[in-house]
């Protein structure tokens, strides 16, 4: 499906080293913030308290947010917890506090807001079970990148696999440089929102180097450079619009999807927008570095095809 046509190849591959260097300053200073500045770790790694309060009505939901900031627990994330009734509130550790004084705390300033509100339960997430799921998300992280790699290298050749690679961990460490520049909170669905990003990007790729394998096939007298300069000019469109569509739906939960879903959707917007960038003018520059050419996509294949040829002469 095609939204609009190009009749003239635009020369992306001509403006490859300046991609390239703007690629490099961006991924340079995301390193430098984070390790400057380094990430705001959410109750999910850090450790805290996790309290489930119910109330007989729909609960006021920026009642409870206000009730618990003014007694300096502004870092807690307070969402609906199964029914507009129940709410589920994260507290971060406070040092000076036990959990035991912490919650008290908090169900007075609760209690004081809205006396009908009833505590279900109180629990605690300790800094070693954050650990625990720090490490599982490293670990999950790596699998899938893996995964990719060897993928791209069995379906094309290696030269796209390692330039899809770097493409993909552009986008996540840049992701993962704005939340460390802007101090957002890191939480498990921010990892989940960087895990959707790579599978997302990666499906870019492989539509520009499908495009490109199936371009050596047929112009047969171009070069390199022309070949990946007309992949890109005829999957810009089908670009266009799977992006539009997928930012428009991430954007839907980024504006009304409410706190329990911004950090999550803005991960996403961000990882989108720079994997458009990155699948077209960071993969397809890196894989030309590393010497891609026709004998390494078809060769094999023209060798087969002239033995098929040469097996039904001789029958």
């Amino acid at each position: 499906m095609e939204f609009f046509r190009i009749k003239k190849d635009i020369p992306f591959m001509s403006y490859g080293r300046l991609t390239t260097t703007i690629s490099l300053v961006t991924f340079i200073l995301a390193v430098f913030f984070l390790g400057t500045r380094g990430l705001n770790y959410g109750v999910d790694f850090t450790g805290g308290t996790v309290m489930e309060v119910s109330y007989p009505h729909a609960a006021d939901i920026e009642s409870i947010r206000q009730a618990v900031d003014r007694i300096g627990l502004k870092d807690a994330t307070v969402q609906n917890f199964g029914t507009s009734q129940d709410v589920l509130i994260r507290l971060p550790i406070k040092k000076a506090l036990s959990i035991a004084q912490l919650s008290e705390e908090v169900s007075s300033a609760l209690k004081a807001a809205d006396s009908q509100v009833e505590i279900r339960r109180v629990e605690s997430v300790g800094s070693q079970v954050g650990d625990e799921l720090f490490e599982n998300g490293a670990l999950a992280l790596l699998i899938v990148l893996f995964g990719i790699a060897a993928y791209l290298a069995m379906r094309f050749e290696w030269r796209f696999a390692i330039s899809a690679i770097i493409a993909n961990m552009h986008d996540v460490v840049i992701i993962l440089g704005f939340f460390a520049f802007f101090q957002w909170e890191f939480s498990l669905t921010v990892l989940a929102a960087i895990l959707a990003v790579l599978g997302y990007s990666v499906n870019e790729s492989v539509v520009v180097f499908d495009r490109v394998r199936e371009n050596f096939r047929k112009m047969r007298k171009a070069g390199t450079v022309e070949v990946i300069d007309n992949a890109i000019t005829r999957t810009l469109s089908r670009t266009v619009i799977t992006h539009t569509l997928t930012l428009t739906m991430v954007g839907s939960m980024l504006f009304f999807g409410g706190e329990v879903l911004h950090y999550f959707s803005l991960a996403l917007t961000i990882g989108i927008l720079f994997g458009i960038y990155s699948s077209v003018l960071v993969a397809c520059p890196v894989a030309m570095l590393l010497g891609v050419s026709r004998a390494n996509l078809i060769g094999n294949v023209d060798k087969k095809e002239k033995e098929h040829v040469e097996e039904e002469f001789i029958a």
